[in-house]
């Protein structure tokens, strides 16, 4: 008896070394470990999320898939932050996260440059960054993971359609950019100019339109002054812009889809709509739902699993008849 009470004693204390080891911090890919906030069994992971802002139809849903993904149902707190297309407040929203001690922060990046500091500061307190959406020019070392879109190819679709309907014909083009300096933006661009080389595509003009709906009319006004029924074809690097530069195109007396070919990117229920009524002619999809993903990462990384540098979410373009189709179950 004395003998089972002792191997009883015994086991009690190897649980008890055992439980004092998982309640610290835990490996994740890169060597660095999650902070304190990272949770267990029983208590909900601590997430802090910096979103870009409010600017376009997309960041909207993909906003909504964050939080709904990041809820407590799903074994999280969430803190979530809107950057309102600041820097400084994103890296204000990173730092407060870290003096909150949360077991992960996940942001989209409104710019490329200007990170390390932050991210070193993160690191160093051993928090888990997991870069959602856009990407950032920093050493990879100071970051966990990226979960986006490929942005590079997206432009490079729309390029290529562009170059194959103007195949014989001048394409006199204008580009309706994205924010200035960030990822998408500059990755659309690269990726639709490689494709237009050597094509009949002439770019007469571009300007940024920063995502939103209005500053794309604005912009699209001032080509219309500027180059009036030169202008025969527009590449809009999101929608919203391609949806403001619409209002523009109807009040300079021309009809959009026709006098004005249109091709945009994200794929939003509104640019299908338009493109399913003839007014845009052909939207590249950049998929905004990637709330699940992040978590299902989120949940690895503060558990100390292994995760690949990049997840890239599954794309598509569509013409007006697969729009028409795709909007009774479009889910943004």
């Amino acid at each position: 008896m004395k003998k089972f009470v002792g191997m009883l004693a015994l086991a009690g204390a190897v649980a008890l070394v055992l439980t004092g080891c998982a309640s610290g911090g835990t490996t994740v890919g890169g060597g660095s470990t999650a902070g304190s906030g990272s949770g267990s069994d029983s208590s909900p992971v601590k997430v802090g999320f910096s979103q870009v802002g409010a600017e376009s139809g997309w960041r909207s849903a993909n906003t909504t898939s964050l939080k709904n993904s990041l809820d407590d149902a799903n074994g999280f707190k969430l803190t979530f932050s809107d950057a309102q297309q600041k820097q400084e407040n994103q890296i204000a929203a990173i730092r407060s996260f870290i003096t909150q001690g949360v077991g992960a922060i996940v942001f989209a990046p409104v710019v490329e440059t200007g990170w390390d500091d932050v991210l070193k500061e993160a690191k160093d307190a051993k928090i888990p960054v997991i870069l959602e959406d856009r990407s950032v020019d920093s050493d990879p070392n100071l970051y966990t993971t990226r979960v986006g879109d490929d942005f590079e190819k997206e432009g490079e679709t729309a390029g290529k359609w562009v170059a194959d309907t103007f195949n014989g014909k001048k394409a006199n083009l204008v580009v309706l950019e994205g924010t200035t300096g960030s990822s998408a933006a500059n990755d659309r661009t690269t990726g639709f100019n490689k494709a237009i080389v050597g094509s009949d595509v002439k770019v007469l003009d571009s300007q940024t339109g920063n995502f939103t709906r209005s500053e794309g009319k604005t912009v699209m006004e001032g080509f219309l002054q500027k180059y009036g029924k030169t202008i025969n074809v527009l590449f809009a690097q999101n929608d919203d812009m391609g949806l403001g530069a619409l209002d523009a195109i109807k009040a300079a007396g021309l009809t959009p889809g026709k006098d004005i070919q249109i091709v945009t990117i994200d794929g939003t229920k509104d640019g299908l709509t338009a493109l399913s009524n003839g007014a845009f002619n052909y939207v590249v999809e950049c998929n905004p739902l990637l709330g699940d993903q992040v978590a299902a990462i989120v949940k690895k990384v503060v558990a100390g699993e292994t995760v690949d540098k990049l997840y890239l979410a599954k794309d598509q373009a569509f013409d007006q008849a697969q729009a028409t189709a795709a909007l009774p179950t479009r889910q943004y």
